[in-house]
C-alpha cells in the first residue's frame, strides 16, 4: 500500500496545471478517482484551492514526473520520507506545583543511592538546579529537616527509563576513567 502525498487535492491541482500527466496518473498518485481529477481540470471542483508543489516539498522528484510524462502507463512513486515532524529538543522540565515540594526528596534519594551521578545529570533528570542539589547534599536546604529520600520515579519526577539511562551513563563514565563503580544500596522497606 502506497502512502498519499500531503494535501492530495492541492497536489492534484498543481500536477494538472504544471505537468502533462494523464488524469489516471494524477488520480493514482493522489488517491482520487480519475473523474474527480477531470472535474478539477474542468474547473468544476477545487476552484479555490491553491496548488501544492510536490517537487519542492520532496514528495516526488522532477525526474519521476518527466519519466511518467513520457510513458502514460507509468505510475508516479512517492518518495519515502523520514518523519518530517521535528521533535522538540528537551529543555527545562516542567514539574507541577503539587510535586515541587517532593523534588528535594528525589534529589536526596539519587544522591544517596547513586553517588556516581554528577550534579548536572541530576539537574537534567529531575529538572532542578545545581544550587538546590548542593543545598540538599550539604543539608543547607530551607526544609532539610523534613527531607526524606524517596524514589523520584514513584514521585513522578522522572521515568524509570530516564533514571536507568542516567545511572548507566554515570557507570560508563566511571569505567572509562578507571574508577570503581559503586554497588547499589539495598532497598529499605518503609514501615
Amino acid at each position: 500500500m502506497s502512502t498519499l502525498p500531503l494535501m492530495p487535492k492541492a497536489t492534484a491541482v498543481w500536477l494538472i496545471e504544471k505537468t502533462a500527466l494523464t488524469f489516471t496518473q494524477v488520480a493514482e498518485f493522489c488517491g482520487m478517482h480519475p473523474l474527480e481529477v477531470q472535474a478539477i481540470a474542468d474547473g468544476e471542483v477545487a476552484q479555490g484551492i491553491v496548488g501544492y508543489d510536490p517537487v519542492a516539498n520532496r514528495q516526488v522528484t522532477a525526474e519521476e514526473i518527466s519519466r511518467c510524462e513520457a510513458d502514460p502507463n507509468a505510475k508516479l512513486k512517492i518518495l519515502s520520507t523520514v518523519n518530517p515532524v521535528k521533535r522538540r529538543a528537551k529543555g527545562a522540565r516542567y514539574t507541577p506545583v503539587a510535586r515541587r515540594n517532593d523534588r528535594p526528596d528525589g534529589i536526596a534519594f539519587v544522591l544517596r543511592n547513586f553517588p556516581q551521578i554528577q550534579d548536572q545529570q541530576i539537574a537534567k533528570l529531575l529538572g532542578t538546579t545545581k544550587d538546590t542539589i548542593a543545598k540538599v547534599r550539604d543539608r543547607q536546604h530551607w526544609n532539610s529537616q523534613n527531607i526524606k529520600p524517596r524514589d523520584p520515579v514513584t514521585l513522578g519526577l522522572c521515568s524509570q527509563m530516564d533514571l536507568n539511562a542516567a545511572v548507566a551513563a554515570a557507570n560508563e563514565r566511571l569505567t572509562r576513567e578507571g574508577q570503581e563503580v559503586p554497588q547499589p544500596m539495598p532497598i529499605e522497606s518503609e514501615d
